[in-house]
């Protein structure tokens, strides 16, 4: 198994539209990446690697701060929504049977104009400038994967319509995975453990390797980094929506070798339906039962921060 690469130029958000036969090439591709794999490298999205590198750089500029700098900033710290923040190192754990994850991340999760932001020259600007951005291309992979199951697009697009607001969850996460100290590592500690995302999809840009994905076989495998391409897979709600059609897979974060002093960084954006959407399977069976995004995002926060 490889992770597809599939040229989304036709679609790109430097494009208007898209003309049918375009639309259909695209939707043959992701729709068997999706039920195959689960994952696919989206190139000439649109989203260039210079976006990419300046929200990383302003990010980490953050998190190289000491820690009583960040700690205003916490998740949870802002009534409005609770998942919008830093969140230190080893406080989540996305395997819940292994030690805290090796990572720092800042959750963008709410636009509200009262949030306060760190003081960071540029920070607000560029993380909203690159979360408006991550929404436009999510839209249109979102229109493609309805294209390619011969829905309306509204099916997904209505859902969809508050992104933005604090009545969705979508949240970009700039992550950082500081330098490993492997005599101070946990038992079974990873930088991130298994898991598979809660939502719709997720858009994923890295700076290096180190993620990798789960085969059917149960085995991992090593995802390359590819600059300049987006990461996208299908989340655990598109899988209930779309009746085990497309797959939500397991991934995680390895360490690093030993002597291997590397950070890493990477950009998430995680697709959310809207708080409210009721979600049942597109195909009209029972296979799965209606639940709301808010309802079950909350669950799966609960389960990750251990409340």
């Amino acid at each position: 198994m490889s992770i597809p690469v599939v040229d989304f130029g036709a679609y790109s958000l430097s494009k208007d539209d898209v003309t049918d036969d375009q639309m259909r090439n695209l939707s043959k591709e992701l729709k068997t990446a999706f039920i195959e794999v689960g994952f696919v490298f989206l190139k000439n999205t649109g989203i260039t690697q210079e976006e990419v590198d300046g929200v990383m750089a302003i990010s980490k500029t953050f998190f190289l701060q000491p820690d009583e700098v960040k700690q205003p900033f916490s998740r949870k710290s802002f009534a409005n929504n609770p998942n919008h923040g830093w969140v230190s190192l080893e406080t989540e754990k996305l395997n819940p049977s292994r030690p805290g994850d090796l990572k720092e991340a800042f959750n963008y999760a709410s636009l509200h104009p009262d949030i306060k932001w760190p003081s960071v020259k540029g920070f607000q600007e560029i993380q909203t400038s690159f979360f408006q951005r991550c929404t436009e291309l999510s839209l249109r992979v979102l229109r493609v994967m309805a294209h390619s199951l011969g829905l309306n697009p509204e099916v997904f697009l209505s859902a969809h319509r508050l992104i933005g607001t604090d009545e969705n969850g979508t949240t970009l996460r700039s992550l950082y995975y500081p330098p490993v100290n492997h005599e101070k590592v946990k038992e079974g500690q990873l930088r991130c453990g298994e898991h598979s995302d809660y939502g719709s999809i997720t858009l994923l840009f890295s700076s290096s390797e180190g993620l990798q994905v789960r085969k059917r076989s149960g085995e991992f495998i090593c995802a390359p980094s590819v600059p300049g391409a987006a990461l996208i897979n299908v989340a655990d709600l598109m899988q209930r929506w779309t009746n085990d059609q497309f797959v939500s897979v397991r991934h995680r974060v390895v360490l690093p070798p030993a002597g291997d002093s590397r950070t890493r960084q990477s950009l998430a954006f995680f697709v959310q339906p809207d708080d409210e959407a009721l979600i049942t399977c597109c195909d009209g069976s029972n296979k799965y039962p209606p639940v709301t995004g808010g309802d079950y995002l909350m669950e799966r926060f609960n389960a990750s921060y251990g409340n």
